[in-house]
């Protein structure tokens, strides 16, 4: 059994303007050939939701992403039988981008995992039965905006606990367990060490794959326990409004064979560089000696924690000025970056945020606390 699987797809600016013309082969071409050859069953994450008339976006940070039936169809005639919802983008137009969606990827026969109209519904596991094998698919998300819950749908949440016992169900109903997390920190293409511990975790539980992607670039991989844990895939389909050629381009398809030896291969492209299509790398070098140098970082701990603190060290300063009395104020912020105006937190306060945030009963109070102020 040979499943492929990919990371996000967002079909936003030319992509956009292509499939709104129907021109799907100018955009799959390449994608197509490789599932075409040798692929049992496709996977890609849908990172956009799918909005068939006017629909009120939600209140929340960062963009709102949206798209048409299009969108799905292209994915079909790319070959690809199944979408991952459980993503950030998921729920950005409420109860009605969640349903159009599922309703839109039901009519084209296209397989739904990591979203429902419930929690309950967002979080079942998807079972395929391929070449008399039976294939089992887990998918979550980092909690964002997008997360379903009793009330209303969206996409199922990285929950270990929760996770832990779904991959138990999965196994004891399949003969492999593939585990898809939305997750990490965007254009940074590593794992934190929480990211490699619960991944590795999820390996400990039953699952023989846990993949990762969210960050817009890709990552390493590692073996751990016999078993594969690929740590971001970057961009399947995911163009900008000035495209500029980075890691933000740079992708991989992960073909797994599922055999008596669980094997694979990674098969790089460029994606909305010079075209707006997904093209399969001419040169692969440069790529592949890249990835190794990644997967040098994730094997070791050292490097790996060393690493996560020059992220820290970048981020650090604009995150704390978000818990400044004066939040989000630009003029402020202007004054703070020239030092002009001094940090407003006391010692005692950090001291005060910083419990918030490590103790588990003060951090499961404090965010219901805001949740309801926000009526989120």
């Amino acid at each position: 059994m040979n499943v492929l699987i990919a990371g996000d797809f967002a079909p936003r600016f030319r992509v956009a303007t292509l499939l709104a013309e129907n021109k799907y082969e100018e955009v799959w071409a390449e994608v197509k050939a490789v599932i075409q050859h040798d692929v049992d069953y496709a996977i890609v994450n849908f990172e956009s939701p799918v909005v068939l008339e006017d629909a009120e976006a939600i209140s929340k940070t960062g963009p709102h992403l949206k798209c048409t039936a299009k969108a799905v169809e292209s994915i079909g005639y790319a070959g690809f039988n199944c979408v991952t919802l459980a993503n950030n983008h998921f729920r950005d137009y409420g109860e009605k981008g969640v349903r159009d969606t599922i309703a839109v990827c039901r009519d084209h026969a296209i397989d739904c995992v990591g979203g429902g109209v419930t929690l309950g519904e967002a979080e079942k596991v998807l079972y395929k039965t391929i070449k008399g094998k039976t294939l089992a698919i887990i998918n979550v998300c980092e909690h964002e905006w997008s997360i379903a819950t009793a009330t209303n749908g969206g996409a199922a949440p990285l929950n270990p606990v929760a996770n832990y016992y779904k991959i138990l169900e999965a196994k004891s109903q399949a003969d492999y367990v593939v585990v898809i997390v939305h997750g990490g920190t965007e254009q940074y293409n590593l794992p934190t060490p929480r990211m490699q511990q619960v991944y590795r975790f999820f390996i400990d539980a039953g699952a023989d794959v846990v993949v990762n992607h969210h960050q817009h670039c890709y990552s390493g991989y590692e073996q751990y326990h016999g078993k594969y844990i690929f740590y971001g895939l970057g961009n399947l389909c995911f163009d900008r409004e000035q495209p500029v050629v980075d890691d933000w381009n740079e992708g991989f398809l992960l073909k797994v064979m599922f055999d008596k030896d669980l094997k694979f291969e990674l098969i790089p492209y460029m994606q909305c560089a010079a075209n707006p299509a997904v093209e399969l790398m001419n040169d692969s070098q440069p790529f592949f000696s890249n990835l190794q140098l990644l997967n040098s970082v994730i094997a070791d701990d050292v490097l790996l924690k060393q690493s996560f603190d020059q992220l820290v060290a970048q981020k650090k300063a604009a995150l704390l000025e978000c818990l400044e009395p004066y939040g989000c104020n630009r003029y402020f912020k202007a004054l703070r970056h020239r030092r002009l105006f001094p940090s407003l937190l006391s010692r005692r306060q950090l001291r005060l945020i910083l419990a918030i945030f490590r103790c588990e009963a003060y951090r499961d109070i404090m965010f219901k606390a805001v949740q309801d102020r926000l009526g989120a």
